[in-house]
């Protein structure tokens, strides 16, 4: 059996060395304050067991009597250097760092105030059992306060953080009852003892693979997270179809990757695309600004994630981390092919549309056109072969239809001329002091015709406006005709202005707009139901009064009336 327990302390200084080595190399890489206090646990455990193997069994130069408590005093360390670790993640209480700070200090200045420190199967006094009693409370304190700490974080962790923090977990345990057992075995030899050695190489192991394993190891601990990283890459590549179902597909295994429940993903342009746990104020708050603790950012070309994290993630989840730049990149690139293809067909419907109104407009003008300019012709015709035998009244009624068609082809004409205006944005806005009612009255009135009295204007005597007066004549003009056209009497034109913007309005009491044509009211050509085969029109009006309002500016709305008719708003800043 001694030669069992040689063995295991051999291969335990080995270990702990290699221990040693490891969260020194680790900390030299990381440079936090977690690998700090890990290195300085491993380092101080590496010191132990190399200068407990050089330390003579019954130490009684001075020099071997110092190198005894020193060794005894990192055992007082190991435990408050590896309690630091665990809790260098989560703040403790401020009672339990008193506790711990107390035990840690007292035990340091009673290991140095001991008088003697007796051999193996030496009389042990009374103080010198107390101070062993004392020592394993401490370190059964702050190992279970590591064990239970980095256990129960584990439980929210992604596989890899979640198994190295509970082999952690384990470690520490186990070297502890190890510690116990070493303690109150009174031979070495004993089967006690070699159970106490093996269970610390057990500790030695898990300490090792819960601080730096393979990466082999590390990608079996992961291969279920990786499938499921796999299929969610997949789905970006080949179902995902707008860029909102991109980011919600990776938003999930993204989020679980690094065993976070909140998360965010943005475009390049930082719109926000999917949220996850987080409310889209909070992310997008946070979109331009420095990643506050607790969140991670990973930017790539095309995609930006949020990831709030858990403390434990940097330390334990280096890995997936990285992983999750190489996700942020796909998303990216998926983000960007979508892009694309929205693109396109956004493009493909403006083709399509800019289509439909170049053979709407085709056919409004072999229609609106032609009628007219037959009909004049036809009275050309008439007046040139039989003018000479028709009597005065029928040459005036020839003369009165004469101009009211070629009136119509002028107002198609003049429309036409102002959507090219429009389109080419060279209308020149002119700002001038206007008063409102006398404005308006004279719109009205040459608007309205014979009907001016069908028009009740609502207008304050001194309201007035510094607006583009042209552009106000064109709006309330197309507004009022369409109301005589298509609505009923009375027609209502209020106008307020309050310093800093003019509100005009033209409500009729007619049926109102048909509900089938309402989002494409102020679309060119817009005409539907009865009022296409009843009414004389262009359906270019309203698109063009919003235009002019646009210009200035300012916009165009329609609202229904109450009880019936239709009412249309026009806002233009008073400049």
């Amino acid at each position: 059996m001694h030669g069992v327990v040689t063995a295991f302390a051999i291969l335990n200084s080995i270990l702990f060395v290699a221990l040693a080595v490891s969260a020194g190399l680790r900390w030299r890489s990381r440079r936090d304050r977690a690998a700090g206090w890990i290195a300085l646990a491993f380092l101080t455990l590496g010191l132990i067991v190399t200068t407990g193997r050089l330390l003579p069994a019954h130490p009684h130069a001075l020099l071997d009597k110092a190198g005894l408590r020193v060794e005894i005093e990192l055992l007082v360390l190991f435990p408050f250097f590896l309690y630091r670790f665990g809790t260098a993640f989560v703040p403790p209480s401020r009672r339990l760092q008193q506790v711990v700070g107390v035990l840690t200090i007292g035990l340091t200045i009673w290991t140095f105030a001991l008088p003697h420190f007796p051999a193996s199967g030496e009389h042990r006094p009374p103080a010198f059992v107390f101070y062993i009693v004392a020592f394993l409370v401490h370190w059964t304190l702050l190992s279970s306060v590591v064990t239970f700490r980095l256990w129960r974080a584990g439980r929210d962790q992604p596989a890899v953080a979640r198994i190295r923090m509970r082999l952690l977990s384990f470690a520490a345990a186990a070297l502890t009852v190890a510690i116990i057992g070493t303690a109150f075995a009174t031979d070495t030899s004993s089967i006690g003892a070699a159970a106490a050695q093996g269970l610390a190489v057990l500790a030695a192991v898990a300490f090792l693979l819960g601080l730096d394993p393979p990466q082999i190891v590390r990608a079996y601990w992961r291969l279920p997270e990786q499938l499921r990283l796999q299929e969610a890459i997949r789905g970006l590549m080949t179902l995902a179809m707008t860029r909102a179902e991109v980011a919600e597909r990776v938003l999930g295994p993204a989020a679980a990757l690094v065993g976070a429940r909140r998360a965010a993903v943005f475009d390049a342009d930082g719109t926000l695309h999917a949220t996850l746990g987080v409310s889209p104020d909070l992310a997008r708050a946070l979109a331009d600004r420095p990643a506050p603790d607790g969140v991670v950012r990973v930017a790539q070309p095309g995609a930006v994630m949020l990831v709030w994290t858990s403390p434990y993630a940097p330390f334990f989840g280096e890995d997936e981390l990285r992983s999750l730049e190489s996700m942020a990149a796909l998303t990216g690139v998926a983000l960007d092919r979508v892009r694309l293809f929205e693109e396109e067909h956004s493009s493909r419907l403006a083709l399509e549309h800019a289509n439909a109104v170049m053979t709407n407009f085709v056919a409004l003008a072999a229609h609106e056109l032609r009628t007219p300019v037959t009909t004049v012709h036809g009275f050309v015709q008439t007046l040139n072969h039989v003018g000479d035998r028709l009597s005065e009244e029928q040459r005036h009624e020839i003369r009165i239809a004469l101009e009211q068609q070629t009136a119509r082809m002028a107002g198609l004409v003049e429309q036409l001329l102002d959507l090219s205006r429009l389109d080419a944005e060279a209308i020149d806005v002119s700002p001038q002091k206007v008063v409102l009612h006398e404005r308006l009255a004279e719109v009205v009135a040459v608007a309205a015709g014979t009907r001016a009295a069908e028009v009740e204007l609502d207008v304050a005597a001194n309201a007035r406006a510094v607006v583009d007066p042209a552009i106000l004549d064109h709006i309330v003009t197309n507004l009022v005709t369409n109301a005589l056209r298509y609505g009923r009497a009375p027609i209502r034109v209020t106008a307020t202005a309050n310093g800093a913007q003019l509100r005009v309005s033209v409500e009729d009491s007619g049926p109102g707009v048909a509900r089938e044509i309402e989002a494409t009211l102020f679309e060119r050509f817009t005409r539907a139901g009865v009022a296409r085969d009843r009414v004389a029109g262009t359906g270019l009006g309203l698109s063009i009064a919003r235009a002019y309002a646009q210009a200035h500016r300012g916009d165009l709305r329609y609202e229904r009336g109450q009880p019936s008719g239709a009412r249309f708003v026009v806002d233009l800043p008073s400049v």
